[in-house]
């Protein structure tokens, strides 16, 4: 891609369908960009794919956050728990991308993506109704959230599984350039049981965090310093902050069931698509 404008509104475009699904189902849009710039850019290492890709995944979090917290629905004790938890392997996956050869980087990120995709189907109807652990093990939160719509939420978590999911999905992040929600949203709502709604919007919120120190430490190492990857980040940065609004007015009128299947098909289909290429 060029810096003609014809150029410019498939990037602006691209970004407005990436900040809309990305918002919707909270996993920051870097699984439908990285596979779009493998194919559309087969020249990039995985260093500055993952360095776009992030870029627009915290563009996206911050937009589609802001609009989460006007809802209500964003967890902000837990996220605040698991962001810290994160955030060390924010850092440590950015250096571990340039060690990655580029034929490693596609398969790895394929697979990962249909793995994540069955696990997700398995889930979706077979977890049980969550009860209220009477009394909470050591290590247990209990919670009660109402959001600007009056919906009150009440549900308990494993503090500690999450912690431990969560340094996973810091290092992951970067090191794949797809923001990390793609993990973190089932995670909270099938293992930690989140409502989805509740899991979708507090995942953004920490995705926001975790992929700005990213974003960073990807500007500290220069990774931006080029004119044309620089312009990219730009175009498609405008339209993902527009279509961040959007998703997250969506996520209010969609059911949480139908969120998830949605995420589990993306996942599948983008999988065997980069497999297919590598």
């Amino acid at each position: 891609m060029g810096n003609t404008g014809y150029d410019n509104i498939l990037l602006l475009t691209a970004g407005f369908i990436i900040g809309t699904l990305g918002t919707l189902i909270g996993a920051g849009g870097g699984f439908i960009l990285v596979p779009v710039l493998i194919l559309a850019q087969p020249e990039l290492s995985p260093e500055i794919i993952t360095a776009i890709s992030i870029a627009i995944v915290a563009a996206n979090a911050v937009s589609g956050s802001v609009a989460y917290a006007r809802s209500g629905r964003i967890d902000f004790k837990a996220g605040l728990v698991f962001t810290l938890a994160a955030l060390p392997g924010s850092v440590l996956g950015v250096y571990s991308t340039a060690w990655i050869p580029q034929k490693l980087f596609h398969i790895f990120f394929g697979l990962l993506l249909i793995v994540l995709s069955v696990l997700l189907f398995i889930k979706k109807n077979t977890a049980p109704a969550y009860t209220m652990p009477a009394p909470l093990r050591k290590g247990w939160k209990h919670h009660i959230l109402t959001d600007k719509e009056g919906i009150t939420y009440e549900y308990a978590y494993n503090q500690n599984k999450g912690i431990f999911i969560s340094a996973i999905v810091g290092y992951l992040s970067p090191l794949l350039g797809i923001g990390g929600g793609i993990i973190h949203v089932p995670a909270l709502a099938n293992w930690l049981r989140f409502p989805v709604h509740i899991a979708t919007a507090t995942s953004h919120f920490i995705l926001a965090i975790m992929s700005v120190v990213s974003v960073v430490v990807h500007a500290l190492k220069g990774n931006y310093s080029n004119p044309f990857v620089l312009h990219m980040v730009l175009m498609l940065g405008i339209g993902v902050v527009i279509g961040a609004q959007v998703g997250a007015l969506l996520s209010h009128k969609i059911q949480g069931n139908k969120i998830i299947r949605a995420l589990a098909i993306c996942l599948a289909i983008v999988g065997l698509r980069i497999l297919l290429e590598s």
